[in-house]
């Protein structure tokens, strides 16, 4: 009997302590409407900005661990830029190729937090196949529990990354290598 309650105890012990390990975690959806993925860059000596419209994902924070995850994908499809050539060009084969490859997911398995708070990502962007690690440098996070919906959070994050390290390697004379990604998300607690 005594072996019996022994070994129910240390079950116990383990599913609490399992538990615990996501007790402090909150899971978030990707609010699709005030979420926006943007890009800037240089081409022919002027600055070509462009947005993806449709995006989805879930972020997991534990600010007490001090740990998250992170997990978005892009419809590369959605992209619009500042006119209807730049559209067009980018979406197409010498860039995105959204034809062939119409998602670009960023997953990050890691959150470093500073005094309580997200101030990197360390994650990796899949685009046109290829996978690199691109850390986002957190610049705002601002959380409201007082909407009847559940908790809200929003998070403001950028990264550089060269488009060449993805294979995009066409009109490097004319189009910078150098592009600007900036994450601008909302999500709301499950």
């Amino acid at each position: 009997m005594l072996k019996r309650h022994a070994w129910l105890a240390a079950l116990i012990g383990i599913g609490a302590l399992l538990s615990h390990s996501r007790a402090g975690a909150t899971e978030f959806t990707l609010d699709p409407n005030r979420t926006i993925v943007a890009f800037e860059m240089r081409s022919l000596g002027t600055l070509q900005r462009g947005e993806f419209r449709h995006t989805a994902g879930t972020v997991v924070l534990d600010s007490e661990e001090e740990r998250g995850e992170l997990d978005i994908v892009i419809d590369a499809r959605s992209l619009q830029a500042s006119n209807q050539a730049t559209t067009k060009f980018v979406r197409g084969p010498s860039m995105l190729d959204t034809a062939t490859h119409p998602e670009i997911a960023y997953r990050a398995q890691r959150i470093v937090f500073s005094q309580g708070r997200p101030a990197r990502i360390e994650g990796e962007l899949t685009l046109l196949g290829v996978t690199r690690s691109v850390p986002l440098q957190v610049s705002s996070y601002d959380c409201d529990d007082s909407s009847e919906s559940g908790e809200r959070c929003a998070i403001v994050a950028t990264a550089n990354v060269k488009r060449s390290a993805f294979g995009m390697t066409r009109y490097m004379l004319f189009a910078s290598d150098d592009v600007k990604l900036a994450i601008q998300a909302e999500g709301v607690s499950r």
